[in-house]
């Protein structure tokens, strides 16, 4: 399945930066960069909820 994965990321923190890099990160290993905060991803169900698993972990909701 091809996934599009967007994030904005509050860069205001030091903590918030490294969020945002860990974040690129994630979505680096499973897809392509195609702007600075959107990624393509070609992934099966499986990779698909490792990559949901991982960026909910590191996402502050509400922020």
């Amino acid at each position: 399945m091809l996934l599009i994965v967007c994030y904005d990321v509050n860069t205001e923190t030091r903590e918030g930066r490294r969020r945002l890099r860990r974040v690129a990160k994630l979505c680096e290993s499973m897809g392509q960069r195609v702007q600075k905060s959107v990624f393509e991803c070609q992934v099966d169900r499986a990779r698909f909820e490792e990559l949901e698993r991982s960026l909910v972990d590191e996402i502050e909701v509400g922020e």
